[in-house]
Parts: structure tokens; sequence; C-alpha cells
């Protein structure tokens, strides 16, 4: 793929796993390991549909199949002009919806390399309880560890599952890279 900027390769990185697992502190160790690699949060796309009226409420944006087309089309319009490596950090649990994200990457012709973050359930809680978010944002994360848990076993079949327990976010991020076949920045 050969962008409107030159760049010869494109890829994502998607970041997958549990709230807590490390997600967004990996992203931001992988954009500064892997040369011309940048964020790009499909979550704002979620938040861009929440305003949008008519739209039925249903508890969260992923259950809207247009939340799933945009990030495809924004991922690809992104690579399309940046060129270059797009991480993406993004819980999605339902198995259907990670399909369609993947097959809609496959037909636009943009490699994907899927990680799911891991680590072992007291760690995890650790981290859930002690990030600096809002208390009814800690408990929304522990709600939703059940519906982890469950989605495991496909997670397992359809992503390299990484375990972070114990482990620094920049061995994290070096461990991804090297998954994904990434270069590694001279300084990194």
């Amino acid at each position: 793929m050969v962008t409107s900027r030159g760049y010869a390769r494109a890829m994502i990185i998607w970041l997958n796993g549990t709230f807590g697992a490390g997600k967004t502190t990996t992203a931001g160790e992988l954009v500064k390991l892997v040369p011309e690699a940048r964020i790009f949060d499909p979550e704002q796309v979620g938040y861009m549909l929440r305003h949008v009226q008519g739209l039925p409420e249903l508890g969260d944006f992923q259950h809207w199949p247009p939340w799933r087309g945009l990030v495809v089309e924004t991922a690809s319009q992104l690579l399309g002009y940046l060129g270059g490596v797009l991480v993406i950090p993004q819980t999605v649990l339902v198995e259907q919806y990670w399909t369609e994200i993947r097959i809609g990457l496959e037909k636009a012709g943009i490699p994907v390399h899927h990680f799911v973050l891991h680590t072992d359930h007291d760690t995890l809680i650790h981290r859930i309880e002690t990030d600096a978010v809002e208390r009814q944002a800690r408990q929304w994360r522990l709600d939703h560890l059940p519906d982890y848990r469950d989605a495991l076993p496909w997670l397992g079949c359809e992503a390299k599952v990484v375990d972070t327990t114990g482990i620094p976010p920049e061995q994290v991020a070096q461990i991804v890279a090297a998954g994904a076949g990434t270069e590694i920045a001279a300084d990194g």
C-alpha cells in the first residue's frame, strides 16, 4: 500500500483486553518505539455517534453497527493518508463485532496484528481500583470483568495473548512490536 505521503508500509496493531490490562499505557510506549506509529482511539468515534439523534439506547456504542463500520473506514482513511502504523487500544469483547472489524480491515487490504493484553485477576483488580478515573468508571470496569472472562476463549484464538503481569509497559511494548514484526526506532 502506497499512501498519499509515499509511505510503503501500513498496518494496524490492535491492543485488546479488559480494562486495566495496560492497553493505553502500552499504546503510548509503542508509539515511542515503532517508527511512524500513532494512536487511533476508536472510542472517539463512539463519542461522536452519541450526539446523533435517533440512535437507540443500547448501553455501549459498540452495539451500533455504524460504529464498527466507521472504525474500519476511519482507520483505512488514516492509513491511506498518513501510512505507518496505527496503534489501536480498544476492548472488543463481542466476537461478531471483532469479526466485522477484522473482515472490513482485510477487505481494505490492511494487515492487522491483534494482541490481547492479559494480567492475573489480583493485578487487574489492583490496577482498576487505583486508577485515577472517577469511582463510577472504576465500578463500570469491575462490572465488565465477567464479559472479558467469557470472551477469553475466542480472543485466544483470534489474537496473540501477552501476559502483562509483573512486566513493565516498555517491555510489553517491545513484545508486541516484535510480535507484529515492526522495526524498532534506533533510540528505542
